[in-house]
């Protein structure tokens, strides 16, 4: 088992982005409802969360409800909304308490109401935190966050605030949703699958990549220094040599 001692403080990942995925199927084999499954999947946020803010991770960022998820059935859809609103009310106290900044990205405005309303509340209340910025994928799709920056950046060439000359990988950055926080270095992903979902495709171009088997509702904080540690023997080349990085 990893422990935070293991881990080079020094050479941590300032990003980490997480494909939380397996809640149904964890829920299937213990003969379950899959809510059962998202409602353990909580306790795995919260236990991510923590190990994050052990280690003085900047930015974790959790791909919670993608775009397409709106097209399960729609009693499960509105037990994970009832969820989120729950969750997210009893966790204001310990982002306080461990100066946890949340923050939200995707079509947020198809959330219900109450989800809406609460997760607006609970980005305010924490806005002044200077800690982990804890980054919920909400109603998200990268395709989507993609082809609406293309939107923004054709609208401002059209009335003139900017050359098409001018558009660079800076400026496409700055039109996305993650346009205040650097890129992840590092994607996990549970479950065993190997995809990457329509999540963060811009954003992870040079991601390192981990996998693991276990359902999200078994991941705990040693699973995440599990990752970090096996992100920490991989050499980062950006296209370079080994030899020009020696």
């Amino acid at each position: 088992m990893v422990d935070k001692e293991q881990i080079d403080l020094t050479r941590l990942p300032n990003h980490i982005a997480i494909i939380m995925d397996g809640n149904g199927r964890w829920a299937k084999t213990k003969g379950k409802l899959r809510i059962f499954g998202h409602h353990n999947g909580v306790l795995s946020v919260r236990d991510a969360v923590e190990g994050a803010c052990d280690l003085n991770l900047k930015y974790l960022t959790l791909y919670t409800f993608s775009a397409e998820n709106w097209n399960r059935p729609k009693l499960e859809v509105m037990a994970i909304m009832e969820l989120m609103v729950s969750t997210i009310h009893k966790e204001i106290s310990s982002f306080m308490e461990k100066n946890v900044r949340l923050n939200a990205i995707g079509d947020l405005d198809k959330l219900p109401e109450k989800a809406h309303r609460e997760l607006l509340k609970a980005i305010e209340r924490t806005s002044g935190n200077t800690g982990l910025v804890l980054t919920l994928a909400l109603s998200y799709s990268s395709r989507n966050e993609i082809v609406q920056a293309v939107k923004n950046i054709a609208q401002k060439v059209q009335q003139g605030e900017l050359n098409a000359d001018d558009i660079t990988e800076e400026v496409f950055s700055d039109n996305l949703y993650t346009h205040d926080m650097p890129d992840p270095e590092l994607l996990i992903r549970t479950s065993g699958e190997h995809r990457i979902s329509n999540y963060l495709l811009w954003q992870i171009a040079y991601a390192e990549l981990y996998f693991t088997k276990k359902l999200w509702p078994d991941f705990r904080k040693e699973d995440l220094f599990e990752a970090i540690l096996d992100y920490q023997t991989r050499e980062r080349r950006f296209g370079k040599t080994s030899e020009q990085l020696n």
